[in-house]
């Protein structure tokens, strides 16, 4: 590929999906400059439908385990003004009618689970009351409760529906909207989908006009028999078949896990328990990173995503890191104004050996990123199943960190007489070991770790934003650092190192050491002197002990100047 296409793929993150991938479609030379997108037509039968790929790996994880809430999608969004609720509810549902996503259930039918789209479904709001009388820290812990109680509730896939909203009403015009999907039906681009017709339909209906929206071309299930006929299809075939060769050489013979330094022994069986830890990148920080990926011909995501590797090299010492990051795959246009579920993951693979510096790891970074933006077609599900990787209930398979810069349409909308903006919002879950998300607001950048709590403790991942936010700072103060050299630690930290290593003292040069203890024996008898494991000695113990070998020492011969010989693991008798 040469340099041409390489900086116009490089540029990719500032076009939409669907000309993404026009784009590397024609740089791969697949279709001409002036060749049509074929549509996706509409199915025939509107009972029921395959299931698409991404919804295949998530019903699979679902049948395996039930109890898992981690795939359920969830957001928050507070709304002040005069809210008018009855037309809040109607607009909901009037995008529940408009999605045959969000009326879709899954069945077995002839061995096979499809997808079972119900004509309508109409779903009441329940409003949830809280007091405004009650202090705000009060009001905040009981938003934070009914939300994890909300998106930690499971859904079941076959009954359904596989979606669920509440109304928490904390003053006279503040209201906080919970709207928790499971993943199966939608991704992140479907909640801003949602959004933006939420708004749409609400402004129309308060003033009692007809809904707005132009009826949608097609719908999900279209999508999914589409790309299910189209993976039949010879030419296809053998695209796929060049794309999966390629992924192959990228990939084989990759580390099975990323080890990092954990808190705790990583569990038999994968668990999804997680927290997260929100930090922010100042604009000037932020400002500063573009211009340097400007300068490298790079995008803002492949920066960060350069600066997480070392970040992570630097914590286990491992040259080769993969790294999982998630594309909107809405590579035609008709699906960029659909909710469902269409989120593919490449597997960006980097090698970190010979210490290089910043831009030239930025360098291959960019290499990566552009190689797997031009192999992207291919399932993550098709890819796993070829590739066979080495498989373990207790991580996930070819990757077990995630990155993601979050680059959706806004969610943050005005509305006449109502003011809407999106909250933090948390469901207690962690699907990976470790993921960052890097979202842009404003002239600042959003940092987000979401962690496995049965791996790492809390202290550990508020190091770990910290140290990354002083590796950007070093980066764009000097790039050209090698990545040993960049630094990681605040200067708490150094201050701390200082003082632990800060270990001399001053002796009375008239004494020997022995003489120094007993006399210490005399100041502090019943302190202690040794702890191990669950025994301890004081002062006036440890003298009593010594004092007793040195008389056996003795009978056996032992004077000045003669050498024993010590055989004995860490212990107090040590």
């Amino acid at each position: 590929m040469d340099i041409n296409k390489q900086q116009i793929l490089a540029r990719r993150d500032q076009l939409s999906p669907s000309k993404q991938a026009l784009l590397a479609k024609r740089l791969r030379g697949e279709i001409q400059s002036d060749s049509p997108i074929n549509l996706i037509p509409r199915r025939e039968s509107t009972d029921s439908a395959p299931l698409s790929f991404p919804q295949q790996r998530l019903w699979l994880l679902q049948q395996i385990d039930r109890t898992n809430p981690s795939y359920n999608e969830h957001g928050a969004i507070q709304l002040k003004g005069l809210l008018n609720v009855p037309a809040l509810e109607r607009s909901l549902n009037e995008i529940v009618q408009r999605h045959e996503s969000l009326r879709t259930t899954f069945k077995i039918m002839e061995g096979q689970p499809v997808q079972i789209i119900s004509p309508s479904l109409t779903l009441k709001l329940p409003t949830v009351n809280l007091s405004d009388d009650l202090p705000l820290s009060e009001q905040k812990n009981q938003i934070q409760r009914i939300a994890i109680e909300q998106s930690q509730s499971l859904f079941d896939l076959a009954q359904g529906p596989l979606l669920r909203w509440t109304l928490l009403q904390i003053g006279q015009q503040d209201y906080v909207l919970l709207v928790t999907m499971h993943h199966i039906i939608c991704d992140g681009w479907s909640y801003g989908v949602m959004m933006r017709e939420l708004a749409a339909l609400y402004e129309a209906f308060s003033n009692s006009k007809s809904s707005p929206l132009s009826e949608l071309p097609i719908q999900y299930a279209d999508f999914a028999l589409w790309q299910q006929q189209s993976l039949k299809g010879e030419v296809l075939e053998t695209v796929l078949e060049k794309q999966i060769a390629y992924w192959k050489q990228q990939l084989g013979n990759a580390p099975p896990v990323l080890q990092l330094p954990a808190d705790y022994p990583r569990p038999a069986v994968q668990t999804f328990r997680g927290a997260r830890k929100t930090f922010s990148l100042t604009a000037e920080l932020t400002k500063a990173l573009k211009a340097l990926s400007q300068n490298e011909d790079a995008t803002f995501f492949m920066t960060l995503l350069a600066a997480f590797k070392i970040l992570l090299y630097r914590y286990t010492g491992i040259e080769d890191v993969a790294i999982g990051s998630p594309i909107a795959n809405r590579n035609v246009s008709e699906i960029e104004q659909l909710i469902g579920c269409f989120v593919n993951t490449l597997v960006l693979r980097t090698d970190l050996s010979g210490n290089p510096t910043f831009r030239e790891l930025l360098s291959r970074v960019r290499q990566v990123c552009v190689g797997a933006y031009a192999h992207c077609d291919v399932p993550f599900e098709k890819l796993v199943e070829t590739l066979q990787p080495q498989r373990s209930l207790s991580y996930t398979p070819l990757f077990q960190v995630m990155f993601t810069l979050l680059n959706t349409p806004t969610s943050v909308l005005e509305l006449s007489g109502l003011t809407v903006s999106s909250l933090e919002s948390n469901n207690g879950t962690a699907k990976f070991d470790l993921s960052l998300y890097i979202e842009e607001r404003g002239e600042e950048s959003i940092g987000t770790i979401e962690y496995n709590t049965d791996i790492f403790e809390a202290a550990t991942i508020a190091r770990t934003s910290e140290h990354f936010q002083q590796l950007l700072a070093g980066i764009v103060a000097n790039p050209d650092r090698r990545v040993n050299e960049l630094p990681l630690l605040t200067s708490s930290e150094k201050q701390q190192l200082l003082d632990w290593n800060c270990t001399q003292t001053d002796y009375p040069k008239d004494a020997c050491i022995h003489q120094l203890f007993e006399a210490q024996v005399k100041k502090t008898p019943d302190a202690v002197a040794i702890v191990f494991e669950d025994r301890q000695l004081t002062y006036q113990e440890l003298d009593r002990q010594a004092d007793r070998l040195a008389d056996y020492l003795r009978e056996l011969g032992v004077r000045s100047e003669v050498l024993v010989g010590i055989c004995v693991e860490r212990s107090i008798e040590w």
